[in-house]
């Protein structure tokens, strides 16, 4: 029989006149390993905050198991300004073992042999004595190595891993973790998923990585129109269960509407011929109503369909590009030709030089020697990791207003900011949002709509999937495997470089950069190789080159793959145009209008020999 560890009742909680979650109820058992989904701003840090007990709902209960240990990582971990790393991961005083130590550390500088005894026996009961050598393991393995550096001076990602490591130190019964993987590099996120996959933890988590949720969760609980929806089985499983859920909602509110517009004739009717029909008829049409305004949709159907302003031959060119930090070396001797249509991703390790790289491609920090050689048509999009600076007194449109009162895009379509922002999932209600009001995900969907707006062609994203929720993420995967530009994306979100890119630079530090042919998965796949091999004393595979430009496949956007839909049926009806009038030529019948029939003929002729060569161009390029 399962034990329960935790236990959610009725628990509703609202910001304004904003429901976030209404009644919300469900269990965690011992060896769950929960993920908790959602659109951004719909609560999940919120319910996180309150199970942990460091926010107040405004009516439900939450109940742990007695005596149970329960672990909590916030989405921004605080530390006490001044502390080293290793203080800051035995500060928590309401930590037992930490208490435990430092009771013992005290009897030790008393002198006083009957405290020493007592604090000893503690020890020995909270197993505290290799809690400094763990400690020591532990951050090592995160890439801490440095245990007296001072807190403040380490960079959000190496916080994160501090504050990851004083949690998992308690060895906790229930983990509650909020987005672990942001900030984090890569290696550091696989070896999360692994210890999380194989600990004897109970785990309850909040995250937007679908590789980390299919592999290490067993449940995925979804937050839709205030409510909950339980799938027992990794994200995969959830992806279809939802997609069936939505299906059959859809069919049940159509009925719904059917329903609602016979029942709309009956009110309509005159108030004396309806003035001895039941109450509660007319109850019912008005929660028929309501039900009927829930918007199923799923949001990501329509698509960012923002298109990039035209970009030439002459992308960018890296010229022998060396920079360096005192002994720091970042690059040395870099030189890389860009081409069209190239998505490159950028991978390495936590400060090796990935944000400085591209600084310097845009021109924000010179390099120590050599050049970058810009084409004229290149139009820069970044997306920062940083986001950028929105009055948090204004509204949310009011804030695009202001940057461009209309957005005009490459191919003629014109948007007001209302409808802009509408592709982007902020609905009417939520334009009217105060910045200061919305979350940390809407806030980076607002930063990458005011960078798409400008229709760049060469796109920098730095760190995009930090705080972009599920939606909006598969919204711009879709975008950019149409994008008919350049991207440059760091990310350390395997499934998004999976997704995006044809090949990576692999920053190896001490100024090397390994341009390896193929998407992220491949480069783990090359690495495992050639671990085996180094291991079995032969030597590891080398990546095979990467294809010049004129021989790699290149992507069609949306828009010529739609070209190449319309040739392919304007070419069919301009051949059966054609052959029926070889038909009548070949009829050996009189004929009245012989030479309009030839001038079309000829014209017919011209136009077919331009429309197939423009479907040969498209053709080829789509491989």
């Amino acid at each position: 029989m399962a034990v329960s560890y935790l236990q959610v009742d009725n628990l509703t909680k609202s910001v304004g006149d904003r429901m976030l979650f209404e009644s919300v109820t469900f269990g965690v058992d011992e060896g769950d390993k929960i993920g908790i989904v959602a659109r951004n701003g719909t609560g999940k840090t919120t319910l996180l905050s309150i199970i942990a007990g460091e926010g107040e709902a405004d009516s439900g209960s939450v109940t742990f198991r007695a005596d149970l240990r329960v672990g909590y990582l916030p989405q921004t971990p605080v530390f006490t300004p001044g502390m080293t790393v290793m203080e800051a991961c035995m500060a928590d005083m309401s930590s037992a073992t930490a208490s435990v130590i430092s009771e013992y550390e005290r009897a030790l500088a008393s002198g006083d042999a009957d405290a020493i005894t007592d604090a000893a026996h503690n020890m020995d009961a909270a197993a505290a004595w290799d809690y400094e050598d763990r400690m020591r393991q532990l951050l090592t393995q995160l890439d801490i190595t440095d245990m007296h550096a001072a807190i403040d001076t380490l960079s959000g990602g190496q916080q994160k891993r501090v504050a990851l490591a004083r949690v998992i130190l308690e060895r906790p019964d229930l983990l509650i973790l909020d987005e672990p993987t942001n900030h984090l590099d890569i290696s550091v996120i696989e070896w999360l998923e692994n210890y999380l996959l194989h600990a004897r933890v109970t785990l309850l988590l909040v995250t937007h990585d679908r590789y980390f949720l299919d592999r290490v969760c067993n449940t995925i609980i979804e937050i839709d129109h205030c409510g909950i929806y339980t799938h027992k089985g990794n994200y995969d499983y959830y992806l279809r269960r939802r997609a069936e859920r939505i299906e059959a909602l859809t069919a049940e509110q159509e009925k719904l509407r059917n329903t609602l517009r016979r029942e709309t004739e009956w009110m309509r009717r005159q108030p004396q011929a309806r003035a001895g029909k039941a109450k509660y008829r007319i109850d019912a049409y008005y929660d028929l109503k309501e039900r009927t305004r829930v918007d199923l949709r799923d949001p990501s159907v329509s698509g960012l369909d923002v298109d990039a302003s035209y970009i030439g031959s002459k992308i960018f060119e890296a010229k022998n590009i060396s920079k360096s930090f005192g002994d720091k070396v970042i690059l040395r001797d870099f030189s890389y030709i860009f081409a069209r249509y190239e998505k490159v991703g950028v991978i390495g390790h936590n400060g090796v030089g990935k944000s400085t790289f591209i600084k310097m491609l845009q021109g924000h920090l010179a390099p120590d020697s050599g050049k970058f050689d810009i084409g004229t048509t290149v139009r820069f999009g970044y997306y920062s990791q940083d986001g950028i600076s929105f009055n948090p007194g204004k509204k949310v449109i009011d804030a695009v207003t202001e940057m461009m009162e209309e957005i005009n895009l490459p191919d003629d379509r014109h948007y007001s900011p209302m409808q802009f922002l509408n592709r982007f999932l902020f609905s009417p209600a939520d334009q009217q949002k105060y910045i200061h009001t919305l979350s940390g995900g809407e806030r980076a969907r607002l930063h990458l709509a005011t960078v798409l707006m400008q229709a760049p062609n060469f796109l920098i994203l730095d760190e995009p999937t930090n705080d972009l929720d599920l939606p909006t993420l598969g919204l711009l995967e879709e975008y950019l495997a149409d994008f008919n530009g350049c991207v440059i994306v760091i990310s350390h979100d395997r499934f998004f470089l999976d997704s995006i890119v044809d090949h990576l630079f692999v920053f190896e530090g001490d100024g090397v950069v390994r341009d390896f042919p193929g998407n992220y998965s491949d480069y783990r796949k090359w690495l495992a190789e050639k671990q085996k091999q180094q291991e079995a004393g032969t030597r590891g595979p080398e990546p095979q080159k990467r294809k010049p430009e004129r021989e790699r496949k290149v992507r069609l956007s949306f828009k010529e793959k739609c070209e190449l839909k319309e040739l392919t049926e304007e070419i069919d009806r301009l051949t059966a145009e054609k052959a029926e009038i070889d038909a009548i030529f070949a009829s050996g019948r009189q004929l009245d209008d012989v030479a309009t029939l030839s001038a079309r003929y000829a014209e017919l002729t011209g136009i077919l020999d331009e429309k197939e060569m423009r479907w040969l161009e498209l053709s080829e390029k789509e491989g």
